[in-house]
């Protein structure tokens, strides 16, 4: 039975799972220092959801929203590439996000989903893929 228990932990569409990413990302950006507007956008909530932030950082599970769970698993994606790139600079994995980049026009990338949303959230994880060489 442990293996079974163990499945469910690790499926992000159970409520074990979906309250354990939601703590991943109300501490990845806490890391990244976003103020409660760029949170929500980076979620795909309205600018009000201020209510729905404080639950998920209370221990609330994020719902059960593919789009939600699509964008918190690219959050995630986004960081990972971070810290990748950057192995041993800890202040430019956590704060580049809010930097201006050239790629994306002179925008930071928090700029960038913040203004397209998903199709952001995807385009600065693609260039991150691409630094990579992915």
């Amino acid at each position: 039975m442990p293996v079974k228990e163990k499945a469910v932990e690790n499926d992000p569409r159970s409520r074990e799972g979906r309250t354990a990413l939601a703590k991943m990302i109300m501490r990845l950006f806490d890391r990244w220092d976003l103020p409660v507007q760029d949170q929500a956008a980076m979620l795909g909530l309205s600018e009000g959801s201020r209510m729905t932030l404080a639950r998920y950082r209370r221990g609330s599970p994020f719902a059960d929203s593919r789009d939600l769970l699509d964008r918190a698993g690219n959050l995630l994606a986004i960081h990972r590439s971070l810290r990748i790139l950057f192995p041993k600079n800890r202040d430019l994995v956590y704060g580049w996000p809010k930097m201006r980049n050239r790629a994306f026009n002179g925008n930071s990338p928090v700029e960038v989903i913040r203004n397209e949303g998903f199709l952001g959230l995807l385009t600065v994880k693609r260039y991150l893929d691409m630094q990579r060489g992915n």
